[in-house]
């Protein structure tokens, strides 16, 4: 069973990419290669509950179980250890990662207030862009009387694109509704 949102992908995105950047080989064609969503805990006073608590959220939104994620070294002016507990995150390849995409980018985006689209300036120079949510409440599948701590995490969509213009180009075919740089706020221009 093929998914809803990859059959766009390859009927509409890829001709659309390949007549607007002129690729000869079919393998040119950037591709979203997986979907990282990343959780900090942070600094609360109950680690354990709290890291319990976003690994269901994340697990609920998500479709997979989270792995958890440790400090690489110990930093004192953070109260941390090396090899502490510090959040969890979840990889998404495949049909599970364009079933995420799929409910981030038609459901969970349009639900933030004053929501005027995601920054065009997120990506990392190797065509890979990463968004900051900053609570889980946007997602329809999470339940708001169920919330104890509101989690906050990163969504990083990793793409077989070599440039940012590139990955640009795929995640606004692919539906995702970046910011208009032109149109700036009226506290900024004057």
């Amino acid at each position: 069973m093929e998914n809803e949102f990859y059959r766009h992908y390859k009927e509409r995105v890829v001709p659309a990419l390949r007549e607007r950047h002129k690729y000869k080989n079919v393998h040119q064609i950037p591709r979203i290669e997986k979907v990282v969503v990343n959780t900090s805990i942070g600094s609360q006073p109950d680690v354990k509950q709290a890291l319990d608590e976003a690994k269901a959220e994340l697990a609920l939104i998500t479709g997979q179980q989270p792995a958890e994620t440790r400090s690489k070294k110990s930093i004192a002016n953070f109260k941390l250890r090396k090899d502490q507990l510090i959040g969890a995150k979840v990889t998404l390849r495949g049909e599970r990662m364009y079933e995420f995409l799929e409910r981030l980018i038609k459901a969970a985006l349009p639900r933030i207030r004053d929501f005027r689209g995601v920054p065009p300036r997120s990506f990392d120079g190797n065509g890979n862009y990463t968004l900051g949510v900053p609570d889980q409440t946007i997602f329809p599948e999470v339940e708001l009387d169920k919330i104890k701590r509101n989690i906050g995490f990163d969504v990083t969509i990793v793409t077989s694109a070599r440039t940012d213009e590139e990955a640009k180009s795929l995640l606004s075919e692919m539906g995702m509704p970046f910011a208009d740089r032109a149109k700036k706020p009226a506290a900024q221009a004057a």
